[in-house]
């Protein structure tokens, strides 16, 4: 009881955020998040550590219809962790982002993104907390409007307003599809639930009803080719909500695609191989399209599609064990898909908070017109380039631990294996090691061009570090990406049993034991390599302590005159790639050539563009097909108000003469 007037009064007070004085609406919104967090915390340590096998919280129970319950469960427990960690850490880093905005916006706007961010929160945490239809379908649609009102927060640019109107349209499409999946489902069992689900499979084909929910839960998600709101929303908005919206936002969806996939009971193989084709070329085109962006936000935007992807293939991996009967494969799958979603959330974000200092200290997201910010904002290039490395799954860092799992859960399971699985196997393992060679040159790319070199701008020149208040939240991500690396037993033994209880796959004690066992030695062996670094740095600060050191410029092969020009740009990097994968891509380029007769050329501007080729044959040409119609039908908008009388006067006429003959 206590539980639920706790949660209630923290709904309540969230209005409150509309009255509170504009200097301390920070405060009393952080307020609010940490005591929902320490609440809701308790509740998934609770299930997590088996002291509740399954907790119940009711809201409240109307007269008619579905009731507002609270379920927690392990997975619901795990994704509890994820969201708060993620939603409080970013509102911690928000106050030196969203300093610079106090000036030249009213205490009205800061009530509606505070409002906006608190009830995105809470609505994540009820998505992944409600079993009934009607319940989960109101939650959902809190979340994309909430999410709505933080996308455009900044809303006096145009574009900014377009692309939250497109996020907002394209959420509705994905409702669409999971309304109707309820609706199927509560006209074949009377129940309107997640908890109807088995007893729909079990006299039913299951893919038709999956297919269903796993289109409108792929949207939020962002798989390829539903994916196409989720690189221009991210950019749009401010830092902190791109790296919640990235980091556990979209999780949502495979919250969503988990919840139907448990209690499956048939076309399990089918259904393995759909979510893993998806998968696939959502984690390789998502990367492949990371790498010819010069907008910072967008190509971390493209790495989220790519890490869904990732995601993805673990849980089509565990699908396929399940209906081949391979416990091994199944568990690892499942364990490395689930512990990625964590990962992610924690590097993910701390990249686009560091995308976001780079965006406060400069003023431009433009790779282009960036350069040599290290050497002006250090501790913001040695938190991005450990982001860095955590998203290209190095180790000793998280990303190496689920994506480790993915590919030994691969490796076991070829053994015995058809050749036709074995082909498929095979093909993920090549695909999976495609997608992370691919991510290193990416951000080889980014951190290259970013931090490095020479600045290309003015602003790059005189960028300046960032406040404490936005480097410190930073940190704690820092400790818990180390931490996941060197430590991963502790969160790989608590994931492994979320997958055995949720999927029946008890009695794997020697798999669970031996993986474990894996695990504590990369982690002694990460955690000795780590100590060995450090030992070195310290050796070589204390034997140049004892020196004259004297700085001079870096030797330039003959070149005295350094400048930006002489330096790789985002474009040249990615040259020969970008020429490569041109069939894929798309890639245009805008130059005027020089003429044979331009003895001294005049000065010129090269711009390269690669077209999402998803969006532009699945959104942009439709609209323009439809906003061309409507364009045309305009011409009897005349002004005229006899006109518009006589179009009432045809209308009717119409009518009269459908209803004489009994058409209608």
């Amino acid at each position: 009881m206590f539980s639920t007037v706790t949660f209630l009064i923290i709904l309540l007070l969230t209005l409150l955020v509309f009255a509170i004085p504009k200097p301390l609406k920070y405060h009393y919104t952080l307020g609010l998040l940490v005591a929902g967090t320490a609440l809701t915390t308790a509740w998934s340590i609770s299930v997590l550590t088996g002291t509740e096998i399954l907790k119940e919280i009711p809201l409240f129970t109307p007269a008619a219809g579905s009731r507002f319950v609270l379920v927690i469960d392990p997975l619901s427990a795990f994704f509890i962790l994820v969201i708060n960690i993620t939603v409080l850490i970013g509102f911690l880093y928000a106050r030196g982002y969203l300093a610079p905005y106090g000036q030249r916006m009213n205490a009205l706007r800061f009530s509606i993104h505070y409002f906006s961010y608190l009830w995105l929160w809470l609505s994540m945490l009820m998505v992944v907390m409600i079993r009934d239809g009607l319940p989960f379908l109101i939650v959902w649609e809190i979340m994309a409007l909430s999410s709505f009102f933080l996308v455009i927060f900044d809303a006096e640019e145009r574009s900014i307003m377009k692309t939250g109107i497109s996020y907002l349209i394209q959420m509705h499409v994905g409702m669409f599809f999971i309304l109707v999946a309820f609706l199927l489902l509560q006209n074949e069992t009377g129940k309107m639930s997640f908890d109807a689900l088995g007893e729909y499979f079990s006299v039913h084909r299951n893919l038709p009803l999956f297919l269903l929910f796993f289109a409108g839960f792929a949207i939020k998600a962002g798989f390829i080719p539903l994916h196409t709101w989720l690189p221009e929303a991210h950019p749009a908005a401010p830092s902190h909500v791109s790296g919640v919206m990235s980091g556990v936002m979209i999780k949502m969806g495979i919250y969503g695609i988990l919840r139907v996939l448990i209690p499956m009971q048939s076309d399990l193989l089918e259904t393995g191989v759909i979510i893993l084709v998806v998968s696939l070329i959502s984690g390789i085109m998502g990367v492949m399209m990371a790498i010819v962006q010069h907008d910072l936000k967008r190509l971390l935007a493209y790495h989220s599609i790519e890490n869904i992807g990732i995601i993805g293939i673990g849980l089509g991996l565990g699908v396929i064990g399940q209906a081949l009967g391979n416990p091994a494969l199944a568990l690892l799958g499942f364990s490395g898909g689930i512990l990625h979603i964590l990962n992610h959330s924690l590097f993910k974000s701390l990249l686009f908070f560091n995308a976001g200092s780079v965006y406060h200290a400069t003023h431009t997201r433009n790779m282009e017109q960036l350069g040599g910010v290290m050497k002006r904002m250090p501790w913001t290039a040695m938190l991005f380039l450990t982001g860095s490395l955590a998203i290209c799954g190095l180790p000793p860092f998280n990303g190496f631990i689920s994506e480790y799992l993915i590919y030994m859960g691969m490796f076991n399971s070829l053994s015995g294996a058809t050749l036709f699985h074995s082909i498929m196997i095979v093909g993920s393992v090549a695909s999976l090691s495609l997608i992370g060679g691919l991510a290193i040159f990416c951000f080889t790319k980014a951190f290259g061009v970013v931090f490095l070199g020479e600045p290309r701008s003015e602003a790059a020149r005189h960028a300046g570090e960032v406040s404490g208040s936005m480097i410190i939240p930073q940190l704690f991500t820092v400790a818990l990406i180390l931490l996941i690396g060197l430590g991963s037993p502790l969160v790989v033994k608590p994931v492994f049993n979320i997958v055995t209880r949720a999927w029946n796959l008890g009695g794997q004690p020697m798999i669970t034991g031996a993986f474990t066992s894996n695990l504590s030695q990369i982690s002694i062996a990460g955690g000795v390599f780590v100590v060995t670094l450090a030992v070195l740095l310290l050796y070589r600060r204390y034997h140049l302590s004892r020196r004259n050191v004297t700085a001079g410029p870096t030797w330039g092969c003959g070149y005295t005159a350094v400048t930006a020009k002489q330096q790789y740009t985002a474009t040249s990097f990615a040259y020969n790639y970008n020429h490569l994968a041109k069939p894929v891509l798309q890639t245009r380029k805008e130059i005027d050539e020089i003429g044979e007769s331009e003895i001294f050329p005049r000065r010129r501007k090269f711009v390269s563009h690669s077209d999402d080729l998803f969006r532009k044959y699945l959104i942009d040409r439709p609209v323009d097909l439809v906003a061309g119609l409507l364009k045309r039908i305009a011409v009897m908008q005349t002004g005229q108000i006899r006109h518009y009388i006589l179009y009432a006067f045809v209308f009717m006429l119409l009518v009269l003469l459908l209803a004489m003959f009994n058409i209608l």
